[in-house]
């Protein structure tokens, strides 16, 4: 059934007003505690919002209250999205999971791996699976400390003035690793602009706001925030362990005027959005596909989105970023990670539950078994330190659906 958000006790849908009220508190404790400005939460099962908190302000030194339209960066929960316009695409028939990288962008023909002594021959041509798990071989680009990484740098992988440049200056660096012997985090989703762009004819941005932004009423969703708008972006702070309060980020992501379309838009973190318009998203993967009588997927391709792709070789590999770590039980889809064993991950979240989260702190997740989801929207970035309200909130939603 294709289910719009709307309204209801939460009681009405099993779940306990006391629990969702410990999620309030446990935010609420870390504002007071000067750890967050401000937080923004939603929580929606069997297709109905049960419950909505909005605390905190979006600035501190004018003290402006967030609103439910507050407008957040969400960085890496663009990645998601990103997963969702290549599986239309899948469901056009353009590409297949095993395809080669280099069928859909040839620059990656012949690509080598980086080692000790110099490169040597790929096992395998990197697949577009891979591409879509952080398996492929690549790096991300920000630590000049890293071999792979500094070739991008050198190369000006992201200063490149489109995704076609941007594919070009990636390809000119070995891989960093075999192909599918390793996850790693990187830019992956981005690189998949290019082939959304490619195969699509559009623009990434176009593209998005074409067939995903627009059908779902996601009006507040893009690349940019219009200048109208600008006054109810959240100022963005981080607070590391060597800082007692938090700090304003002046230029995240090297990023400048939020206002004005980007040179590069990337489909790894490039998006802003607010509460309401990510929670139409996420209730479209609940629905299979399907949100207010607009069908964005086919249930196959979100049955294939949202499914484990690694092995129990690479589950065991002790990989992971931040604080999203591949173990046995919680793997990878495409563009997200998935509890598809939650008991071996340590989880009390549904089976099949899918999930990302934003360098700024925001996260999701959508959880098939419990027909759930929950949106949490934060501007502190998600440095060393920063609480793990991800785990945090799992964890009191479990409780309060007991």
């Amino acid at each position: 059934m294709d289910r719009v958000l709307s309204a209801a006790d939460p009681q009405s849908v099993g779940l306990s007003p006391a629990g969702l009220g410990a999620t309030d508190q446990a935010l609420a404790e870390l504002i007071a505690q000067g750890e967050l400005a401000g937080a923004v939460t939603l929580v929606a099962r069997h297709g109905r919002i049960v419950h909505r908190s909005v605390q905190g302000v979006k600035d501190l030194a004018s003290g402006a209250p967030l609103t439910q339209d507050t407008i957040f960066r969400i960085f890496s929960m663009t990645k998601p999205v990103t997963g969702v316009a290549m599986m239309i695409l899948h469901d056009r028939g353009l590409w297949s999971p095993d395809d080669p990288i280099a069928k859909h962008l040839p620059e990656f023909e012949g690509v080598r791996v980086r080692t000790g002594e110099g490169t040597e021959p790929a096992a395998h041509a990197p697949t577009l699976r891979e591409l879509l798990t952080h398996t492929a071989g690549f790096g991300y680009g920000f630590n000049p400390d890293d071999p792979t990484d500094a070739a991008y740098m050198a190369a000006g992988v992201w200063t490149s003035k489109s995704l076609a440049e941007f594919s070009r200056k990636i390809a000119t660096a070995p891989l960093a690793y075999q192909p599918g012997s390793r996850w790693r985090y990187s830019l992956s989703m981005d690189l998949q602009g290019a082939i959304i762009e490619k195969l699509s004819g559009q623009s990434l941005p176009e593209f998005m706001q074409a067939h995903i932004f627009g059908p779902l009423g996601m009006v507040d969703t893009g690349f940019h925030v219009p200048a109208a708008k600008l006054p109810r972006l959240a100022t963005l702070y981080r607070k590391s362990p060597k800082r007692q309060a938090l700090t304003v980020v002046e230029r995240p992501m090297g990023r400048g005027d939020p206002s004005l379309p980007p040179t590069l838009a990337g489909g790894g973190g490039g998006l802003f959005s607010t509460i309401d318009d990510y929670a139409c998203f996420a209730q479209m993967l609940l629905n299979q596909g399907v949100y207010g009588g607009a069908r964005i997927l086919s249930p196959e391709a979100v049955a294939l989105m949202t499914a484990n792709h690694l092995s129990d070789a690479l589950l065991g590999a002790g990989h992971g970023v931040g604080l999203q770590q591949i173990r046995p039980g919680y793997g990878h889809g495409f563009d997200g990670a998935v509890f598809h064993d939650p008991a071996a991950a340590g989880s009390r979240v549904g089976k099949g539950t899918y999930q990302w989260d934003g360098a700024a702190g925001t996260w999701f997740w959508v959880d098939p078994e419990n027909d759930l989801l929950f949106i949490g929207l934060i501007q502190r970035m998600a440095e060393e330190g920063a609480p793990p309200l991800q785990a945090t909130t799992q964890a009191l939603i479990a409780a309060a659906l007991s």
